[in-house]
């Protein structure tokens, strides 16, 4: 196949300054979104909260300065820190194949990639931000609110629907989120402004890294090596589609649904079966072997530290086709078919292989009709099943605690077994 690219992110997303939330104890729920006053460059809303019987009303801002997105937008490819493209990476087709299917139904569940130091994992996932298509979203709201699924809007677009109010929407690139090692659960979930509480009166929620993912992808490198709870609460947002933050006697929710990617090195530890059971696919990735290919790899990495703009455009072309297929599979996925016969089989195959629970059925379906979607067929063939199986079920096996994950010889032996 070949891979390429796109532009720059057309629009950038505002972060929120505080979302106002009020305390079960001193504010009745009822909250309202009115609209902004001024010159239209300060400010796109505010929250109103209505306080019980003889208690003053409290409001506070929402969004930030426009001229923030203005500058934002403003900034040329030229400024931005060059990615390596997604058609230049050599070899590695298992893990590029498990990106691409699951930009394509988000809902297959992620992708956790294993393999050596040096391979090229952190580079393939970074590059797969040129390839994410446009989707709409509600302007200056810090989830990237879908303006017609209520499931991905935050509290604040749902209370202007439901006012009726007309709602600004943008086109903008899926967004990338990097977590790092080092980050806290408040940095994540988000937290509350606890000062502001204190001398305004107001808790303010500060959104977190999982509001900023919502409807994108949060890649997590070296995740074998993040903090058990810190997985836990990526794991329970990404099946969940939301993140609850409990802080100071107030409970806020909001939207988060991402696609949950994960590299790391099988020789700094696995993560637990259990964490590892929530990531739809697993891709393994070996050290290339073949000698031509490395000096092709060493020579094209050379090309791109020489002239990066250069070699991007290079690979424009490619880029641009592959593009193209991902937003034509992506629209023509809900009419993709399977028979019943090749569910039962898939079926077959997880339940001789043992596997616990029914996640392994689900995802060989998604992944199987999102391969179909790829290649432009409307119907799901039984090599489209060979190709995705060992990824979907090969870290749901139940083995050995002192083996590594298998290599998916058993999974593919179950499926010519079955299949046949």
């Amino acid at each position: 196949m070949a891979f390429a690219l796109g532009g720059p992110s057309s629009t950038a997303i505002l972060a929120s300054r505080s979302i106002s939330s009020p305390s079960p104890r001193h504010f009745s729920p009822l909250l309202s979104l009115t609209p902004g006053h001024g010159n239209g460059k300060k400010s796109f809303g505010s929250i109103r909260i209505q306080g019980k019987k003889g208690r003053p009303q409290v409001q506070c801002n929402v969004a930030t300065e426009i001229n923030t997105v203005e500058k934002a937008a403003n900034i040329s490819e030229e400024s931005q820190r060059p990615v390596y493209p997604f058609a230049a990476i050599v070899g590695q087709d298992e893990m590029k194949l498990c990106l691409l299917l699951n930009v394509i139904d988000p809902k297959i569940g992620g992708v956790m990639i294993m393999g050596d130091r040096g391979t090229g994992k952190s580079t393939t996932v970074r590059s797969l931000v040129d390839l994410l298509p446009e989707i709409r979203v509600v302007f200056g709201d810090p989830y990237n609110s879908d303006p017609e699924d209520p499931e991905s809007m935050g509290i604040e677009v749902r209370e202007s629907l439901g006012k009726g109010e007309q709602l600004s929407v943008v086109m903008t690139k899926i967004n990338m989120v990097d977590l790092p090692l080092g980050a806290t659960e408040d940095r994540v979930c988000g937290t509350i402004d606890i000062e502001k509480a204190l001398t305004e009166g107001v808790k303010a929620f500060e959104p977190g890294l999982l509001a900023k993912a919502n409807r994108g992808i949060l890649y997590v490198d070296e995740v074998n090596l993040l903090d058990d709870h810190l997985v836990d609460v990526l794991l329970d947002s990404a099946a969940s589609g939301w993140n609850t933050v409990e802080r100071e006697g107030i409970s806020i929710s909001h939207p988060a649904r991402f696609i949950l990617i994960g590299s790391g090195n099988p020789e700094e530890g696995e993560l637990r079966p259990q964490l590892l059971d929530r990531f739809g696919m697993h891709a393994q990735v070996g050290t290339v072997r073949d000698a031509e290919l490395r000096v092709k790899i060493v020579e094209e990495r050379a090309r791109f530290d020489q002239n990066p703009k250069e070699f991007r455009e290079s690979y424009k072309a490619e880029q641009e086709k592959l593009q193209q297929q991902i937003s034509s599979a992506r629209s023509s996925l809900s009419s993709v078919q399977i028979d019943q016969d090749l569910k039962v089989k898939i079926s077959r195959v997880c339940a001789e292989l043992n596997v616990d629970g029914l996640r392994g059925d689900i995802v060989s379906n998604r992944a199987a009709k999102a391969l179909a979607a790829l290649k432009g067929r409307d119907k799901v063939a039984a090599e489209d099943i060979a190709t995705v199986i060992p990824n979907c079920l090969r870290h749901r096996l139940r083995k050995d605690p002192l083996e590594s994950i298998d290599s998916g010889l058993l999974v593919i032996e179950k499926f010519y077994e079955v299949f046949s």
